[in-house]
C-alpha cells in the first residue's frame, strides 16, 4: 500500500496575520501561531516537495542576516516546495524609510536578488560572460520569477493612477530617490523535474 504524502501551505513569518489554510509559523511565540518555529534553524520540519505554496509577507527581509543564512533559507525553501509551487514574497523597498528604519530588518530583498536564483538566468549570464553571481548552480535550486510588482508611495501612486506621472518618470524617480516605493511584490515558481 502507497503512502500518501500529505501537501500544505505554509505562511511564514507569519506574525500576527494568520491566514484560513495555511501553517501559520513564526519564531514567536507570542503571535500565537500554529507552529513556532525559527525559520533560521535547518532543516525546516516539512518532508521534501510537500508544499504547494508560500506566503511571505513582510518577513522574509528579517531572516539570513549573513550570506550563508540566506543561502540556507533559500535551500530549504526549494527542499520542501513540490515542483511549481508558488512563493508570494511580500517586502519593503529597500530605499524607503520603512526598511530603513526597522532595526530588524537584515537584509533587503529585490527582483534583482531573487533572479540569482534562477538556473535560466543563470545560464544565460554564463553564455553572456556576465559577472551576475550564479547562485541557482551554487546551491543547487530553481526559482522562476513570475510576477513582480512595485507599490508607490503617496503621492506618487495617485500620480500615476491620473495620468500626472508616466511609467518611464515613475522608473527614472525609483532609481533616483528614497520614499517613492514603499514595497515588492514578488510570485516565484519552483522548477523542479
Amino acid at each position: 500500500m502507497a503512502t500518501r504524502i500529505l501537501k500544505a501551505k505554509l505562511n511564514l513569518g507569519c506574525g500576527h496575520n494568520k491566514l484560513a489554510g495555511y501553517v501559520n509559523v513564526d519564531s514567536a511565540p507570542a503571535c500565537k501561531p500554529d507552529l513556532v518555529f525559527d525559520l533560521e534553524t535547518t532543516p525546516w520540519p516539512w518532508k521534501d516537495s510537500t508544499i504547494t505554496e508560500v506566503v511571505l509577507f513582510h518577513a522574509l527581509e528579517h531572516m539570513g542576516a549573513t550570506a550563508n543564512g540566506f543561502f540556507k533559507i533559500m535551500q530549504e525553501l526549494y527542499r520542501v516546495c513540490d515542483a511549481n509551487a508558488i512563493i508570494k514574497i511580500t517586502v519593503p523597498h529597500p530605499r524607503h524609510d520603512n526598511f530603513i528604519g526597522d532595526p530588524t530588518h537584515v537584509r533587503a530583498i529585490t527582483p534583482q536578488l531573487v533572479s540569482l536564483f534562477s538556473r535560466a538566468n543563470c545560464d544565460l549570464w554564463k553564455e553572456q560572460g556576465a559577472s551576475n553571481t550564479p547562485m541557482a548552480h551554487y546551491l543547487d535550486v530553481d526559482f522562476e520569477t513570475i510576477r513582480t510588482e512595485i507599490k508607490l508611495d503617496e503621492p506618487y501612486a495617485s500620480a500615476l493612477n491620473n495620468g500626472q506621472l508616466n511609467a518611464n518618470d515613475a522608473a527614472m524617480l525609483l532609481r533616483e530617490r528614497n520614499n517613492i516605493a514603499t514595497e515588492f511584490s514578488i510570485d516565484l515558481r519552483v522548477v523542479k523535474n
